[in-house]
């Protein structure tokens, strides 16, 4: 019998219930209880103004008035491509409200990106920020169907003496001024709906929610559909393992500064204060400055974020001497978080009176977001933690279903309620990814290697599937390199992840001219400038290095691996 079966991690609990109640309803549903319960506590705040949850209970009903009367019906795929913006969350829930699908995907996506993902998703509409519109408005000839465009301005959702002042800074200069016709604004949307008529409410727990975008095991992108009970589950299974109730949550207040198309920062960021009733802090872009700020001014209790966001802690000059005291949980994930930074990041925590450190979890975007995390008394160093209740690890041998022994290395498998629907229009990829074991159960087979020890403590060692991680982001390499391979002055390309203080790692391309094309300081440039037109921003390579030829393997395919650790060799040299 496998440690599965036995569940060793549960004496590790503390208060934390093995097993929850999980209602049978939908998101929308869960947030509006707590609206009830609640409806003066502040649902967010974005950039000082706060939103109550009986006001942000309207704002949700005027949306989807205005989203029905535009035409968007139950099972209709809305793609929201958006900041920690109020307008963003109104969307998303008013979606679930009338039984639409949000699709979430980067505002900092490239042009062939929305266009792909537009298609992908046959979306009858996409909300987007102004400053992105002419991007979107770019694509619209190559869209399969037509597709509506809202945009939503920052200024309409800041404090009146911001508002008056927004006109003048750096960031409103810079953006493009829109044309007369080709959209909606957000807000006339919202207006045009008021008399609307919505029909009787029918919206289901185990109807999909949310579509979120991961590179699934192979590496290529895929759309994960995810239910209404998936994001519910997480939230009451995030409350519980934290080790506070429901109330003390409430309570409470979220750094929200992951952002919300990540499963990571929709899933617990957003949705779970929000089930809970606590306030959400709403960062809609993040640099190390504001982020100071806002920890000084805001006081938030919560911390949910990538380890370059705690890097980002120790090189804020602002906080020098403040009191951290009022965090009460801090939270990793979205990456691996090195031993070292951990011991620096909890040591500054403590010389700024906070007693907490951070707890370390583990996920995938096809379970949401985190599906372990480390108990609050019980860290074992170099471990992600134990299982959420009700949720079940397993280590396996790579492409079998055959548990292995604690301590013996394998592929991870998680099952539980938080685990998807199953790949967008990909069957064979659902059935590869989601297998029914032995024991009756569907496991997802995540593609990462670890292993368990003998009390359930798990630990991650890396991703079987080629991926690289930058800044919590992911970035496949196959898909730059098909793009880069189609520069026509390009032969061959290989991409892969440097190591990098900051992000993590950072992407570099090796590049192969085609022959008789010379490796100049001019085509790099070129070839950047191209990249920038079809690769997101976060993407993008931060080095290209020319060579006459890659390495292979045996069998003739690319051998990254050599040159990933040819360049990490370099770097420690350097």
């Amino acid at each position: 019998m496998g440690l599965s079966s036995s569940s060793p991690w549960l004496k590790y609990y503390g208060n934390t219930p093995a097993s929850l109640d999980y209602p049978h309803l939908t998101m929308y549903q869960m947030v509006a209880q707590a609206a009830k319960r609640n409806p003066d506590h502040v649902a967010y705040v974005f950039m000082g103004k706060k939103t109550t949850y009986q006001e942000f209970m309207q704002r949700i009903e005027a949306a989807a008035k205005g989203l029905y009367k535009m035409g968007i019906r139950k099972g209709d795929r809305v793609t929201i491509c958006m900041a920690n913006t109020p307008q963003a969350l109104d969307c998303f829930y008013a979606l679930n409200r009338i039984g639409a699908v949000p699709n979430m995907i980067h505002p900092l996506s490239a042009a062939q990106e929305i266009a792909f993902y537009l298609n992908f998703s046959k979306s009858k509409a996409i909300l987007t920020l102004d400053q992105f519109y002419y991007k979107v408005a770019e694509i619209l000839p190559q869209l399969e169907n037509p597709c509506q465009v809202l945009i939503a301005k920052v200024a309409d959702e800041l404090p009146a003496a911001l508002r008056a002042l927004y006109p003048m800074t750096k960031g409103a200069r810079a953006i493009k001024k829109l044309p007369k016709t080709g959209y909606t604004l957000w807000y006339k949307m919202v207006a045009a709906g008021k008399t609307q008529v919505l029909p009787a409410y029918d919206g289901k727990y185990d109807d999909c929610g949310a579509i979120l975008y991961s590179g699934g095991t192979t590496g290529t992108t895929k759309g994960i559909l995810l239910s209404n009970l998936n994001f519910n589950a997480l939230a009451l299974q995030t409350i519980a393992a934290s080790g506070f109730t429901m109330e003390e949550i409430s309570n409470m207040k979220m750094l929200s500064v992951m952002p919300v198309f990540h499963g990571f920062g929709l899933g617990i960021g957003i949705h779970t204060p929000l089930v809970a009733g606590g306030t959400c802090i709403l960062i809609p872009q993040f640099n190390v400055n504001t982020y100071a700020e806002v920890l000084v001014k805001q006081k938030p209790n919560l911390i949910p974020g990538v380890p370059t966001l705690f890097e980002a802690l120790l090189r804020a000059e602002k906080l020098e001497g403040a009191d951290l005291s009022f965090l009460r949980g801090i939270f990793s994930g979205g990456d691996s978080l090195s031993p070292e930074l951990k011991k620096k990041v909890d040591a500054f925590l403590k010389a700024h009176g906070c007693s907490e450190q951070i707890r370390e979890g583990y996920g995938t975007t096809e379970c949401v977001t985190a599906s372990c995390l480390t108990p609050k008394d019980y860290a074992r160093a170099g471990s992600i933690g134990v299982p959420f209740p009700d949720t079940f690890y397993k280590i396996v041998e790579p492409g079998t279903t055959n548990e292995v022994e604690p301590n013996i290395e394998g592929e991870i498998c998680v099952s539980g309620p938080t685990v998807m629907m199953g790949y967008m229009d990909n069957p064979e990829e659902t059935a590869s990814t989601l297998r029914r074991h032995y024991d009756g159960r569907i496991w997802l087979h995540t593609g990462d290697l670890g292993h368990m020890d003998q009390d359930g403590f798990v630990y991650f060692r890396q991703r079987m599937k080629r991926m690289i991680i930058t800044s919590g982001y992911n970035v496949y390499p196959s898909q730059l390199e098909n793009i880069i391979d189609g520069h026509e002055k390009v032969l061959l390309s290989c991409v892969i992840g440097v190591k990098d203080p900051y992000r993590v790692q950072r992407v570099k391309a090796y590049v192969v001219p085609m022959p008789g094309v010379e490796p100049t300081e001019e085509l790099k440039a070129e070839l950047l400038e191209y990249c920038t037109k079809h690769i997101a921003k976060y993407a993008m390579p931060r080095e290209i290095e020319f060579r006459k030829e890659l390495p292979k393997t045996l069998v003739g395919k690319v051998a990254y691996r050599v040159l990933e650790e040819e360049a990490n060799a370099a770097l420690e040299k350097a």
